[in-house]
């Protein structure tokens, strides 16, 4: 009589069948499959002895259940990742987390050379001046509310320039009649001395300090004779004779004559008391 050859399991005969064997237990097809086999992630039924299986971090499933949660291509011989346990293929992962450049709209890839600023992204070559259109790439930039610009072309359309040498001002500087200037370069056309946080002047539309217009250009006080800078004082006029506040004054009495009407006598100005004495004499 012949040994028996049995399944391990279900002991029913394995002569004229099919069998696996498992740390020398003999088992039939059905009883290696229940003991044995994984279930599949995605269908959630046994993957078979005869079935390819794949599995992904603690997860197998079968060949063909093996699929981009997105699009459903078959990810068996592709490249994916998980997002939350979905799996994707690479161009659905780049199309839903990766950055879009906000110049062309499409995904700026992973590894690809890409600027980033203000939260938003662009691919490097896409990146581009406002003003001459060239790639920015690594240099220095300026935005301008939602256009950027090199640094040349930002300090040619924006950046004031100095009214003398035409450089640009960057820091500080002087504002006079409209114009910017260096501080170096706001000058005394008399002197030369630096007009920047004094007082000063011009005539026509060159600049003097005070003590070089007063000299040049200043008319004299009718009573005192030094010049008339008008910087600080005020100033009384009489047809074409000026004075300082405080030499308007009577000619005989010396009272001033600010805010009082007044009598001219040849060169001289009097008070009325003064006027009417010598019209009594």
């Amino acid at each position: 009589m012949s040994d028996r050859f049995d399944c391990g399991e279900c002991k029913e005969s394995l002569y004229g069948r099919k069998y696996i064997q498992v740390e020398d237990v003999s088992h039939c097809i059905p009883c290696y499959d229940r003991l044995y086999a994984n279930t599949c992630q995605e269908c959630k039924e046994l993957i078979a002895h005869n079935a390819r299986e794949l599995f992904y971090e603690d997860r197998h499933y079968h060949e063909h259940c093996f699929r981009c949660d997105r699009c459903d291509r078959s990810l068996a011989d592709e490249p994916f990742t998980s997002q939350e346990e979905a799996l994707l293929c690479n161009d659905c992962y780049h199309n839903e987390f990766s950055s879009k450049c906000v110049a062309c709209d499409k995904t700026v890839m992973p590894g690809s050379k890409k600027l980033e600023y203000g939260g938003s992204a662009w691919h490097e070559d896409c990146f581009v001046c406002h003003g001459c259109e060239k790639p920015i790439g690594g240099q220095s930039f300026i935005p301008d509310k939602d256009d950027y610009y090199c640094v040349p072309c930002y300090e040619g359309r924006f950046t004031p320039r100095c009214s003398l040498c035409k450089k640009v001002l960057a820091t500080g500087g002087v504002s006079y009649k409209d114009e910017t200037w260096h501080k170096e370069c706001l000058v005394c056309n008399g002197c030369k001395s630096p007009l920047a946080g004094q007082p000063f002047t011009s005539q026509g539309d060159t600049p003097y300090c005070v003590k070089c217009f007063s000299s040049l250009y200043a008319q004299k006080c009718a009573s005192c004779n030094s010049p008339i800078t008008g910087f600080g004082e005020e100033v009384h006029f009489f047809q074409d004779r000026q004075w300082h506040q405080p030499c308007f004054k009577c000619s005989h009495c010396s009272v001033s004559l600010v805010g009082s009407g007044f009598f001219p006598d040849r060169d001289q100005i009097l008070c009325g008391d003064c006027n009417n004495d010598q019209e009594d004499q």
